[in-house]
């Protein structure tokens, strides 16, 4: 039997959003090494640069948006027309707003939601679109999270909104299945970055607390970008409406 080469995009454009995030970078410049072109989403002209400056000049474009915002998603239609057809979507954006119930209303809970779940919905809605749908199809897929399928105090948005993320894309295989579009979602337990360790509103302590937990110790991004790969791959034609977690055992005990 011949053995399949590993992993190459041939040049397929994804539409990545929270490109310039710890984990975004990451998934970008490994997607690109596969030789994917890359569509990337960010809030940061500066970062965006800084991420570019990373990948051939002649395989990415740069959309700045604040993802809140749907009216500005709309806008990128004129960009996404540019390329022709567009292979797949990475939704890595997303937002946490730590609040005891107390202090959760309704705008914390509206801005987590926006982000996570509406934006990348709009994303899909858009890529979707029949001008831009290649005959073999494509994938798209949502950085979801552990808290989709365990709570934790001060993460009632969160985990709504992330569970909301997982129950979409179930809805959106079925619906797009019959485009040859797959949709699949990736659930990352604790994952080591400059954010979640350095700039965190949590103690060192609460954190190796954390990472404790993880019976496999923290996870990196690469670990993602590894399992975002696997998902978007093109070979992976029969994985659809599923949910990788990749947690270092977090949700097996």
């Amino acid at each position: 039997m011949k053995i399949y080469n590993p992993v190459d995009f041939n040049g397929r454009w994804i539409v990545m959003s929270g490109a310039t995030s710890g984990i975004g970078t990451i998934i970008a410049s490994v997607l690109s090494s596969l030789n994917a072109n890359l569509i990337l989403i960010g809030r940061s002209t500066e970062k965006l640069d800084r991420l570019a400056g990373l990948l051939p000049a002649d395989r990415y474009k740069l959309i700045i948006s604040d993802l809140e915002n749907a009216v500005s998603i709309g806008k990128m239609d004129t960009i996404l027309s540019e390329v022709g057809e567009i292979y797949g979507l990475c939704h890595c954006a997303g937002v946490v707003d730590s609040r005891p119930l107390n202090t959760t209303g309704p705008e914390s809970i509206n801005k987590q939601l926006s982000i996570n779940l509406v934006a990348g919905i709009e994303l899909a809605r858009m890529i979707t679109k029949r001008k831009y749908i290649p005959p073999d199809g494509g994938s798209l897929l949502f950085i979801s999270s552990v808290y989709a399928h365990v709570g934790a105090p001060a993460q009632i948005g969160y985990c709504a909104s992330k569970g909301a993320v997982n129950a979409m894309v179930r809805a959106m295989a079925i619906e797009l299945a019959p485009k040859k579009i797959r949709v699949n979602s990736l659930s990352p337990g604790f994952v080591e970055t400059e954010m979640t360790t350095k700039h965190s509103r949590l103690s060192k302590a609460q954190i190796e607390a954390i990472i404790a937990r993880h019976p496999l110790g923290g996870g990196t991004p690469m670990d993602i970008a590894r399992a975002t790969v696997f998902l978007l791959d093109p070979m992976n034609r029969w994985i659809t409406g599923t949910d990788l977690i990749i947690d270092g055992g977090f949700t097996s005990q």
